[in-house]
């Protein structure tokens, strides 16, 4: 069973390079407001920080500075998209070792009715990671060629009724957070019909 074994090790690993992003986030959100001598020793390990964090900060910073806020708060927008991102990481990774463990019981036990209801929660889990995969690509420019289209062209006709109805605030689109929580409820539903007695 791998969500008992392998997935708690996984779970780990995920949670301590957070925690590291975590430890560079705050120290950028210091080192902006410290802006102490770059001459001296803790200026160039402040710039070192910058540097090595800049690319994850910037489009935080572009972002603040549309809306006129401080942009030297992008450390804390970073830091929650990483939090939303590695929390939705280990979902997407505990439900892929949750279908693989179910398939696997359903053929093991011969039972069509929890393998069907497990493919149904695999292909929604995927349809899950496509939206999520979208959600974040909105940090970054791609063209309709790359896997970042395909996305796009999956998911369009779930999102874009949804974006109808709730439109994007800014580079934030609320509307995919709506159709995860859908999405989810459905799952339950193709839980409670097909594997569980």
């Amino acid at each position: 069973m791998l969500i008992a074994t392998v997935y708690p090790i996984v779970w780990m690993i995920l949670w301590g390079l957070f925690l590291a992003f975590l430890i560079f986030m705050v120290l950028r959100l210091i080192f902006n407001y410290a802006d102490p001598n770059p001459f001296g020793a803790v200026g160039r390990f402040g710039f070192s920080i910058r540097k090595l964090t800049e690319k994850w900060v910037y489009p935080a910073s572009r972002f603040l500075a549309n809306f006129r806020v401080d942009t030297r708060l992008a450390p804390l927008v970073t830091l929650f998209i990483g939090l939303v991102f590695t929390y939705f990481a280990s979902q997407i990774i505990g439900n892929t070792f949750f279908v693989i463990d179910g398939l696997s019981l359903g053929v093991s036990s011969g039972n069509p009715k929890m393998f069907i209801g497990f493919v149904l929660y695999g292909l929604l889990s995927v349809l899950v990671l496509f939206i999520f995969i979208r959600f974040i690509s909105q940090w970054f420019v791609f063209t309709r060629k790359t896997f970042l289209g395909f996305v796009m062209k999956v998911t369009d006709p779930i999102m874009l009724p949804v974006q109808k109805l709730i439109p994007p605030i800014g580079m934030f689109d609320i509307s995919a957070m709506i159709v995860l929580i859908l999405i989810g409820l459905l799952q339950s539903v193709v839980l409670n019909i097909f594997v569980r007695q």
